[in-house]
């Protein structure tokens, strides 16, 4: 059921150590972070990153998951074990660099199947460029396509989801939107190919949520939802809802009516401003439980679906404000 599995940053844990650990601070190993995460109320998973998070025995990691009462949604890919990365992964000019960074991510989804998780999330910021005749575009591209088919043939029982995102590392991110990323699986063609819509991704590459889910679920397949906030200038990773409400009710919106059954997952940042990582992810929780109830409300509403049909903002606007402010009222 949409919205019973809640999955957050791990990394989000190293905030604010003093208050969790009040005697001594450890040395934050992924152990420790987990052991964090499995205070908060309601969460339910947690993705770990690749290869950052899995340094121990496999087996180790899951327990210690499973101990904590938590549960592993997937794993994402960080390419940043070898420094020639910077100039590309799947893209890197040293056809032996593309080709270690696509057996770095084989190995993910490897490591990912032994402990029975069937999603690895590829985020290909270090595939760009910085400058104007840097580089052949095309040859970029057919790069591009050349490592996300091997890594998806790779094994066709995990799904392999795009995230994208309009730069950083990369002044340029070469998968910086929607168009590109739906592209891309489309020469793909590939079914275990699918995409992670970021909310703060999507704001600064100038699109509109609830418009990118529907056009990823008209051509291909929402595989992650990551949620936050912010001010479309950058990754600002804020609570969820805390900048754009009516946005994020929206997306949720869409991708209830289109069938999305997975996992939310909280892609902020308690880390960059000092916020008690726990109490922050607990808000994201809260919040978006409490949209759910808008968002099923509204999905009820066949006033809703007739001023949509009739492109009339005025009476949509005036049933989302009462599905939102009158919640618990008739």
């Amino acid at each position: 059921m949409f919205g019973e599995k809640l999955a957050t940053r791990l990394n989000s844990f190293a905030s604010k150590p003093h208050i969790f650990w009040k005697n001594e601070i450890p040395i934050l190993t992924t152990d420790k972070l987990i052991e964090r995460a499995g205070t908060v109320k309601g969460l339910t998973d947690l993705d770990l990153n690749y290869p950052d998070h899995v340094k121990e025995n496999l087996d180790h990691i899951l327990k210690v998951i499973q101990d904590n009462g938590l549960g592993v949604n997937g794993f994402a890919m960080r390419y940043y074990t070898n420094p020639a990365f910077k100039l590309g992964a799947f893209t890197n000019p040293d056809k032996r660099v593309r080709q270690e960074a696509i057996d770095l991510t084989k190995e993910g989804i490897d490591a990912a199947r032994k402990l029975n998780v069937n999603l690895m999330t590829i985020w290909l910021g270090q595939d760009g460029f910085d400058y104007g005749f840097q580089a052949d575009y095309k040859k970029l591209w057919q790069d591009e396509i050349d490592g996300i088919q091997e890594v998806a043939l790779h094994d066709k029982e995990c799904q392999i989801s795009i995230e994208y995102k309009p730069n950083e590392p990369r002044a340029y991110s070469l998968l910086s939107n929607l168009s590109s990323t739906l592209l891309a699986i489309k020469e793909i063609d590939l079914s275990n190919l699918g995409v992670t819509l970021d909310f703060a991704h999507i704001l600064y590459a100038d699109e509109q949520p609830a418009f990118s889910a529907a056009m990823v679920s008209r051509n291909s397949k929402i595989l992650g939802l990551h949620l936050n906030d912010g001010y479309g200038k950058r990754d600002d990773g804020l609570m969820v809802g805390s900048v754009h409400q009516l946005a994020t009710i929206e997306l949720l919106y869409q991708v209830y009516k289109d069938g999305y059954d997975g996992t939310i997952y909280f892609d902020t940042f308690p880390d960059a401003s000092g916020l008690d990582p726990v109490k922050e992810c607990e808000t994201n929780i809260l919040t978006v439980k409490t949209m759910l109830k808008v968002v099923k409300k509204l999905s009820d509403d066949n006033h809703l679906s007739q001023a949509m049909e009739n492109q009339d903002a005025v009476t949509s606007n005036k049933i989302f404000n009462k599905a939102l402010y009158n919640l618990n009222s008739d």
